[in-house]
């Protein structure tokens, strides 16, 4: 909780700082009017930020702007607001502090985060490839769009370069096991030139996890007694299904807490593609989802008519990897 707490705070900063509400305008006046390539410049902007940020962060700065870009140019905000929901959860799964999932995999199993990258990597490679058929089929046939003046935003420059030290300062301190360290520095410096980014934090979204942490950890171990050892026998592509089917029913976060608390430990590689795609199918499959949703006024049916696919697509195309990959290790 430390470590994610510290990184949400972060993760607020760099928000306050302006920078991203700067660069969004830029990248409405890159799509040229063209529809389909605004929203794949829109959904690799949120991937690419989700894995900095965290995904749940990225909800809340874009899924603003896209409803405003949606209203302003005309194009299918349920839709929008989906994909970019989709970018976030593919975007943050390739990084330990990405999302709350991977940073539990993260310190629970030692990871260190090149080689977590590294393991990610293929399974994110593919996932974008196909959020970016996504958005190309989606978006057939559509006409172009009227680009909009959009007004320039004042960057936080201090505030700007605190925050991106302190995730620096952070990810180093976590992975040395200095985790109060990370969240008592990260305090003090933004308390000084960012006291808002300790404000603004969503305690109630600090509470919910807390809660998964106590009350899931317990039933994971209640339940390792009761036959969770066998997920030390299924193959890597049968645990990721497991963990991907899971999630969509408790989310991924406590899917998460769940399966790495069970004993023996399941490969972390597995776990973690699996309660990441995972997050990609239905509404609770993601906290990232919910909150697109919630601020997006997208109802459920039209979320799931993009997301259920999607899902299905990316965890078909990851067993294939994963499958591939025990091959030739066995080979």
């Amino acid at each position: 909780m430390a470590v994610i707490v510290a990184l949400l705070t972060v993760s607020r900063g760099v928000e306050l700082s302006g920078f991203f509400s700067r660069a969004a305008p830029k990248i409405i006046k890159l799509s040229g009017g063209s529809p389909q390539r605004l929203t794949l410049l829109l959904v690799l902007a949120v991937a690419a930020s989700s894995a900095v940020i965290m995904n749940d962060t990225a909800m809340f700065i874009f899924v603003p702007l896209v409803v405003t870009v949606s209203r302003m140019t005309g194009m299918s905000r349920a839709r929008a607001v989906t994909l970019t929901a989709i970018a976030a959860n593919v975007g943050s799964a390739l990084t330990p502090i990405g999302n709350p999932q991977n940073v539990i995999v993260w310190r629970s199993y030692g990871v260190h985060p090149l080689a977590f990258i590294a393991g990610m990597a293929p399974h994110v490679t593919a996932w974008l490839a196909l959020l970016t058929v996504a958005v190309l089929l989606t978006h057939r046939g559509e006409k172009g769009i009227r680009v909009p003046p959009m007004p320039s935003v004042r960057v936080k420059k201090v505030l700007l370069a605190a925050s991106v030290a302190l995730l620096v300062a952070d990810i180093v301190l976590a992975q040395l096991g200095y985790p109060i360290i990370a969240l008592g520095l990260t305090l003090a410096v933004l308390a000084v030139v960012g006291r808002e980014a300790i404000l603004s934090l969503d305690l109630a979204l600090i509470a919910v996890f807390t809660l998964i942490f106590v009350d899931f950890r317990e039933v994971a171990y209640l339940t390792s007694a009761y036959g969770t050892h066998s997920l030390a026998a299924l193959t890597p592509p049968a645990l990721s299904v497991v963990a991907a089917l899971l999630s969509q029913g408790v989310s991924n976060v406590p899917a998460t807490v769940m399966l790495a608390s069970a004993a023996p430990h399941p490969p972390w590689l597995p776990l973690t593609v699996g309660v990441n795609v995972g997050g990609t199918g239905t509404v609770v499959g993601s906290l990232a989802n919910l909150i697109a949703v919630r601020l997006g006024r997208v109802k459920l049916r039209e979320f799931h008519k993009y997301s259920i696919p999607f899902f299905l697509a990316c965890l078909a195309a990851s067993v294939l990897i994963l499958a591939v990959a025990t091959g030739w290790r066995h080979t």
